[in-house]
């Protein structure tokens, strides 16, 4: 009765895997959504503020996306003066104008754009470790 049982079992698994349609995975990208909300200045309204290292303990503050309505050098010339830092404005081919600051500054720069009433809290996305 065991060699019996076991004779059935490679059949019955046999006749299950043949009803199994398989599916090849189209040419989808989990990550399309993200690139395209992530990529291009303005998209969806979000000001992205990031941090870039610099040499030792030096950084780099970057604002990019906001309004082209408003003047980038009198936001800097605020921006300078309130943080106490250098900064300057840069033509990206990519990204448009963005806003460079010296020193780790997104704290202070997302906080300064909502009090200015320049973004929304929730535009803001800030970036960086």
């Amino acid at each position: 009765m065991g060699v019996a049982m076991l004779a059935e079992v490679p059949l019955r698994y046999s006749i299950f895997m043949s009803e199994i349609d398989i599916q090849y995975p189209n040419t989808f990208d989990p990550f399309a959504d993200a690139t395209a909300e992530d990529s291009g200045a303005g998209t969806k309204d979000y000001i992205h503020v990031r941090v870039q290292q610099r040499n030792g303990r030096k950084s780099l503050t970057t604002v990019q996306g906001l309004n082209k309505e408003f003047s980038y050098n009198k936001i800097l010339k605020d921006l300078k003066k309130e943080f106490c830092c250098n900064g300057t404005v840069v033509q990206d081919p990519e990204l448009g104008q963005v806003i460079q600051l010296q020193g780790d500054q997104r704290k202070n720069v997302s906080t300064f754009l909502v009090q200015a009433g320049i973004v929304k809290k929730d535009q803001i996305k800030i970036h960086g470790f």
